[in-house]
């Protein structure tokens, strides 16, 4: 049979083209004589660990370079070389071999350690690199102006991990790096220091990268706001911008990205009201605004075909309420997010129902929304068996009710947080077993009530347990067993008797807290791998084991140990962890400070308060000072000096030694510490002259000399901004003397400006791996109290019991947010200034024991309306006592021994008849002032006239003037009765203060 040409043709061709590639194959898959060479050189000039290495140490002159492990090549010539995660060390300089390897168009040196060294400017010889991977690689300094060479780069990943930045653009800057590189498409600049403006950061990525798809540029000290060229990348896939500080609301050109995917912006600063329709792209992800303490908004209907997956919004400022369709038709389902994955809501200001339509999600993996104001039951669902959820988060919030059985289904949740709920009702503790996955579990602070067998439950699985307010009599049985539990917390309950020993034979305990309990006996061993111990106001007495082994928290404060301090063994040191907890307060230690306790050189709170130690202060705790943030020490009975060795990165931020016996001068070098914001040494032996040279700490808010032998002026001539934030100022009972000047003491923004203002209030203290509240003695309204919080709000100024003379300064009106003025018992003469009436948030008000005269003047009657306090007793004030507002519910003793002064509350009656003009308001009482008509001299008749007929009757007859007639009555109330009418959170915070020493 003949065979046709054509299929001859279509026989040969295949066979030729198989050999044909064949050929190519073997020319491709054999490397390059020089190729081979430089792959070579670059192994032997490499420092890297041989255990470690999973490439490197494999390439092997006997194998053909192109099969090599993290080498690629292509026609014999190296196209890509993969060194990630290599372990090497040392540095890659410009004469390496790697960059004779012209065709190299993949290069990954990621993740090694080059020894801070610079990024060799050699790499623009390395012309058709497409993929630049030096992230963590470990070099640092300017990042070179050859890479804006390299034009073919589609991918450039420079980044580094956020705590560290190395690397900087400055010259070259951004803008001069990209300005050549528009075929990039993928951008990782996170952790480089760029420090450039909105504006200028903005238009150097969008008039240069036209292709960009991923921006990742978290942490790099950019500045906001964000500009709108930003919105020309509209390729743009991902965008990773957070960790940097924008200050700004966020521009809505973010939901015409068409591709978008991801946005992440949490700790940016923004602020402002986030718009909703970003929400709305049909292609995002993920959102991640977390962390933007200012941020408002509120969560909008899903577009219904959308592709989220993670809703990060913990710790902003949203409210509203959650969609869901019932009985919110303006919502849609939570049904349409049936790819969310993760939700986190924490810490918001959220609101009513938990819809039952989240656990419908079927790949819903985490669900928190916790610290929020959700409220209401927590309703069953249904069909929970094949849930994938693992992490549920409801703490802190308002729900009710009890918890649905429903939960105890989801078969694969690994963490259950239900506490500080209002949540009630019974259940077997047996439920938990069905858990199986269970590892931590919070129901702490409700009002449950769990009844459990005490022989058959068994939770092997469990991790952290915490039960803290469950009204337990008893250390629950099932707990004997329990061989992985690493975190128990059992506070606030009423549990009795010693510790029972198989609580510290758990070997894997790591944190336990059995504070406010009624726990006894004594403690004789710990073991070794707890870290973490609250034993806090229970009654346990006798020694503490010695030496005490290392603890990362430690609190026995408020129990009745009558040992000596134990000393510490060196595992204080050995283990150098940062923010290490000590307080033994409140207990009867007695004997000298041990030497040992300079073992705990990484320790940040120290507090020996309130016990019967005697000696000096170890010169030690004043070098701890660089780590140490709280030293607290008073009510004990040391002796001595205060060491002035304070170094120049001393890190206090509260040094209380009040109430003790020490003596001599203040340390100068208390200067170093400039994080100081409480320094209080009252009560003491001290004999020095105002500490001017500490006017430089701008953080002090407290300072208390109280009670010492300070002498000479008082304040820092010459200084308009000493101590801007102070807020408490107790020099009383010194001997400090001449004329005072409010200017050069306390010119302080705390104390001058409008506190109503603040939206929040808070308590000034510490917070690290524990908590300790700042508590100072002071005098208030007569009585001498342990404030335990103090309200940053709250100021006071005593200067009580010393030798200051001349008039009290007029200038001491501009501390209009002042609560309590005490300058009693001094030789002040002249007349009280009128400015103290502009003083409206005064509460207590002591002028007494000084030499003022002339009248009282009218103005702090009338404007000092929260006044509750007040003694100008023993004075030589003459002229009726001005018997209107809040000065008519003081007591004759707060104007005794004024025998010049007349009228109620004193039997003293005014002989003058005449009436006295109103007050002048601070606004016109000058002397170009226009007269103004005194009323009070027109006839009671005509007044009563008119005032039927242009008041009464529009009352009577007109219901608008009725209700306006009312509210101005309401009005003059509130000024005269403000506890009664007044119920901001203001008000009720400085009330709080009153009571605030009676809390122990």
């Amino acid at each position: 049979m003949r065979i046709s040409l054509l299929s001859w043709l279509c026989l040969i061709i295949p066979i030729c083209s198989l050999f044909l590639n064949y050929n190519i194959l073997a020319v491709s898959g054999q490397c390059l004589g020089d190729q081979r060479s430089y792959l070579l050189e670059l192994k032997n000039s490499l420092k890297f660990n041989s255990t470690l290495s999973t490439k490197l140490v494999r390439w092997n002159e006997s194998v053909e370079c192109c099969s090599w492990v993290g080498v690629t090549c292509s026609r014999g010539y190296v196209v890509g070389v993969n060194l990630e995660s290599e372990s090497i060390s040392g540095g890659i300089d410009n004469s390496s071999s790697i960059f004779s390897l012209r065709y190299l168009q993949y290069l990954n040196l990621a993740y090694n350690n080059l020894n801070y060294s610079q990024i060799p400017s050699q790499l623009c010889n390395l012309m058709n690199l497409s993929y630049l991977n030096l992230s963590n690689a470990g070099f640092a300094g300017q990042i070179p102006i050859e890479i804006s060479r390299l034009t073919r780069l589609v991918t450039l990943d420079l980044s580094l991990s956020l705590d560290f930045s190395p690397l900087k653009l400055e010259n070259p800057n951004l803008a001069t790096l990209v300005q050549n590189l528009s075929e990039l498409q993928e951008l990782y600049l996170d952790g480089v220091n760029i420090s450039a403006q909105g504006k200028e950061w903005c238009q150097a990525l969008s008039s240069s990268l036209p292709n960009l798809r991923v921006l990742s540029m978290s942490g790099c000290y950019l500045r906001g706001p964000l500009d709108s060229s930003l919105q020309k990348l509209q390729s743009l896939s991902v965008i990773r911008l957070d960790y940097n500080y924008f200050s700004a609301p966020i521009p809505d050109f973010f939901a015409y990205f068409r591709n978008l995917k991801t946005l992440c912006l949490s700790f940016c600063g923004i602020s402002g009201q986030f718009p909703k329709h970003i929400f709305q792209v049909p292609t995002l992800q993920m959102i991640d605004l977390s962390n933007n303490y200012l941020l408002q908004g509120s969560l909008p209907e899903f577009h219904p075909n959308g592709s989220l997956q993670s809703l990060l919004l913990h710790e902003t400022k949203f409210s509203g309420t959650l969609p869901d369709s019932i009985g919110q038709i303006t919502f849609t389902h939570w049904e349409d997010l049936q790819n969310l994955v993760d939700l986190k809501l924490c810490f918001n200001s959220l609101e009513g129902d938990i819809p039952s339509s989240l656990f419908s999600l079927p790949l819903l993996l985490t669900l928190e929304l916790c610290n929020n104001q959700f409220s209401g039951q927590f309703h069953e669902f249904s069909n929970v068996s094949s849930f994938l959820l693992h992490t549920l988060d409801l703490s802190n919030n308002n729900l009710e009710g009890p918890i649905p059985m429903s939960v105890f289904e989801l078969r694969g949740l690994q963490t259950l947080q239900l506490s500080s709920n209002n949540f009630s009702g019974s259940f077997q503790l047996d439920v938990f077993q069905q858990l199986r996955n269970l590892s931590m579990l919070d129901l702490s602070y409700n009002s449950l009530l769990i009844e459990h067998n005490q022989t058959n439950s068994t939770f092997d699985q469990i991790v952290s347990l915490q039960l803290a307010s469950w009204k337990l009599k008893t250390f629950p049985n099932f707990l004997i067993n329990q061989t992985n539990l690493f975190n128990l917390g059992l506070s606030n309950n009423q549990i009795h008797g010693e510790i029972p020993n198989w609580i510290w034979k758990l070997p894997h305990l790591y944190r336990l807290n059995l504070s406010y309990n009624y726990l006894e006996g004594p403690l004789l061993n710990f073991p070794t791998t707890l870290s973490f111990l609250d034993l806090r106001s229970n009654q346990l007495q006798g020694q503490l084991p010695t030496p005490l082994s290392f603890f990362n928290y430690l609190d026995l404060s408020w129990n009745n140990f009558t040992s000596t301090i134990p000393s510490l063994d060196s595992s204080w040191n050995t283990y150098n962890y940062q923010g290490s907890f000590l307080s033994l307060s409140s207990n009867k230690f007695h004997g000298h400070i041990p030497e040992s306790i300079c073992n705990a050189t990484s320790i940040q709170m120290l507090d020996f308060s309130n016990n019967s130690i005697n000696g000096t202060i170890p010169q030690c705790f004043i070098t701890m000072s660089k780590n140490l943030r709280i030293l607290d020490l008073r009510r004990n009975n040391l002796i001595g000096k205060i060491s002035d060795t304070f170094p120049e990165n001393c890190s206090l931020q509260t040094l209380n030694l009040n109430k003790n016996l020490l003596e001599g001068v203040m340390p100068k070098s208390l200067a170093n510490c400039t994080n100081l914001e409480v320094l209080d040494i009252g009560n003491n032996q001290i004999h020095d002259v105002f500490p001017c040279y500490l006017k430089d700490l701008s953080n002090l808010q407290v300072l208390v000399l109280q009670s010492n032998n300070f002498y000479g002026s008082v304040g820092c001539e010459g200084s308009n901004a000493s101590w801007p934030k102070v807020q408490i100022v107790d020099l009383s009972s010194n001997n400090f003397g001449g004329k005072l000047s409010i200017k050069a003491l306390a010119y302080s923004k705390a104390m001058m400006a409008n506190n109503e203002s603040q939206p929040e209030l808070n308590y000034l203290h510490f917070e690290s791996r524990g908590y300790y509240q700042d508590v100072i003695t002071i005098t208030i309204k007569g009585q001498v109290i342990e404030l335990v919080k103090i309200l940053t709000i709250f100021t006071t100024i005593d200067i009580s019991c010393n030798n200051l003379e001349g008039p009290i300064p007029e200038e001491i009106g501009v501390l209009k947010s002042l609560h309590i003025l005490n300058l009693s018992h001094n030789a002040f003469i002249g007349r009280i200034p009128t400015s103290l009436g502009k003083l409206t948030q005064l509460e207590s008000l002591d002028l007494s024991s000084n030499k003022l005269t002339k009248e009282i003047p009218v103005q702090l009657a009338d404007s000092l309306t929260f006044l509750s306090v007040l003694n100008l007793s023993f004075n030589q004030l003459v002229g009726p006592i001005p018997y209107i507002k809040q000065f008519a519910t003081f007591l004759e003793t707060s104007f005794e021994g004024n025998k010049g002064l007349c009228g109620s509350p004193l039997k003293t009656t005014c002989t003058s008849a005449k009436p006295s003009s109103p007050p002048p308001t601070f606004e016109d009482s000058h002397s170009n002032s226009r007269p103004l008509i005194d009323w009070n001299f027109l006839s009671v008749e005509l007044g009563f006239v008119f005032g039927f007929g242009m008041i009464i009757w529009p009352i009577v007859f007109c219901k608008r003037w009725r209700i306006r007639y009312c509210k101005h009555i309401d009005d003059i109330l509130f000024k005269i009765f403000p506890k009664l009418y007044l119920g901001g959170k203001q008000y009720r915070g400085i009330q709080a203060q009153r009571n605030a020493g009676q809390r122990r």
